[in-house]
């Protein structure tokens, strides 16, 4: 959804624009398509591969760090109020289709799952060193997996008898659990749930979504393209109910305090012709807001 996602925007030729999941530099070539030469585009990206895909254009600052330190950079290149924001969350497919990074149980690989490398956290750690009960939670709460309790039985079990490292050994684990037409499905709400607490996804996404409240200016917009229901549910919650709650947020008098107009009161979604060429856009969900 390139073209949507940057309508979305409707960017302003002299405005501020940031792309806070850079990636291959696709969203970010089409803003500068759409600046003058007094407009200003900040992209933000923690993996190191990123910087392969960097565009020489001088309205373009590449950031490599994590997009929940956004106001701090910013603020370094004396930028207090931006004109709009576009965030393409998840995984890009480049990191899926190496082996070596562990996103994918379609290939054998270290079970890493790190979107920064310099991190410490890997898959593997919280597969071979998390207690039982918080394993247990990972899987419920992020990967919204009914069998937890029994996926983490068979994991302990395994961990006892050698350590779980590759992405292999986790299939092997789930097969045994789940088959048939559901195994891809499982497998993925597994994955999911592990890449989630590596990166801290959620929190890092609500400290993201508080930030664009101070940021954004008047009619600036908010794009985000989720690809779970986890986060999905996060951003439509903070547009439409200022919490991530979804408990509408009140002052003292009553009045509501939401700073966002939802442009689109429903997602859009990749069209026919998207999905058959980009498969991994099939979960794609397009939100447009703008600030009061």
């Amino acid at each position: 959804m390139l073209k949507e996602s940057v309508d979305g925007l409707e960017i302003k030729k002299d405005g501020i624009y940031v792309d806070v999941t850079y990636g291959g530099g696709g969203h970010s070539r089409e803003i500068l398509k759409r600046l003058n030469e007094n407009g200003r585009l900040i992209a933000f990206d923690q993996d190191a591969d990123a910087e392969r895909n960097t565009i020489d254009d001088k309205r373009l600052t590449v950031v490599p760090q994590n997009f929940r330190y956004l106001k701090n950079y910013l603020k370094i290149y004396g930028i207090a109020k931006i004109d709009g924001l576009l965030a393409d969350l998840g995984v890009s497919s480049h990191q899926f289709d190496i082996a070596e990074r562990g996103f994918s149980f379609r290939f054998e690989g270290p079970l890493d799952m790190r979107m920064n490398k310099n991190s410490s956290l890997t898959a593997a750690a919280i597969l071979n060193e998390y207690p039982e009960e918080k394993l247990i939670s990972i899987f419920r709460n992020y990967g919204e997996v009914d069998n937890a309790k029994k996926l983490v039985f068979e994991i302990i079990k395994r961990r006892m008898e050698s350590k779980i490292d590759k992405t292999t050994d986790l299939v092997v684990i789930a097969d045994m659990l789940v088959g048939g037409k559901y195994r891809n499905q499982y497998l993925a709400k597994v994955f999911q749930a592990l890449r989630i607490e590596v990166n801290q996804e959620l929190e890092v996404l609500k400290e993201l979504l508080l930030q664009t409240k101070e940021l954004l200016k008047p009619k600036g917009r908010l794009v985000v393209i989720t690809y779970h229901s986890l986060e999905d549910r996060l951003v439509k919650n903070f547009l439409k109910k200022g919490s991530f709650s979804g408990e509408l947020e009140k002052d003292f008098f009553g009045n509501q305090l939401v700073d966002f107009k939802q442009i689109n009161n429903k997602p859009l979604v990749p069209s026919d012709d998207e999905l058959k060429v980009n498969n991994r856009a099939r979960s794609a969900k397009l939100r447009v807001a703008e600030k009061l």
